[in-house]
């Protein structure tokens, strides 16, 4: 749940500021690749962070090769995406890459609900709920494409 509060949180936040007279985010679509880009640093630094890097290189489907590297790269994919979400000139291609990388991503997911994994000691997200907030993340990245 953590991603989906960053995302709206940052969101709101960057619209209120941006309402308060900051023109870099006077609208939705710059407050949404701001709530975004904090959505993806999120996520992105759990691929780095101790017993929760642990759970995520466990999630990789077992029939991918080098569970430890997918992890990494795709951490490293995911803070990258997050700084050109917030570069206006590289936004759209940021989030174009990031929608593909959470469809890439997705099994891993699918997988650890159906092995009933864990993450930081709780069970992760089931598979109904996950499916609904890859939507969410989905929709998100596809609105900072193709706006304005």
């Amino acid at each position: 749940m953590a991603p989906l509060i960053a995302l709206i949180t940052g969101t709101a936040l960057a619209r209120l500021v941006g309402l308060a007279g900051l023109t870099a985010l006077d609208g939705w679509h710059p407050a949404l690749r701001v709530g975004l880009a904090l959505m993806f640093v999120t996520t992105g630094i759990v691929h780095f962070v101790g017993v929760r890097r642990r759970d995520l290189i466990a999630m990789v489907p077992p029939r991918l090769p080098r569970p430890e590297l997918l992890v990494t790269v795709t951490g490293v994919l995911e803070l990258a995406g997050a700084v050109g979400l917030l570069v206006p000139a590289t936004a759209r291609w940021a989030a174009v890459g990031l929608a593909l990388l959470l469809l890439a991503m997705f099994p891993a997911n699918i997988s650890a609900a159906r092995r009933r994994l864990t993450l930081a000691g709780r069970p992760v997200t089931p598979l109904g709920i996950r499916t609904v907030l890859q939507v969410v993340f989905l929709a998100a990245a596809v609105a900072v494409a193709v706006g304005p």
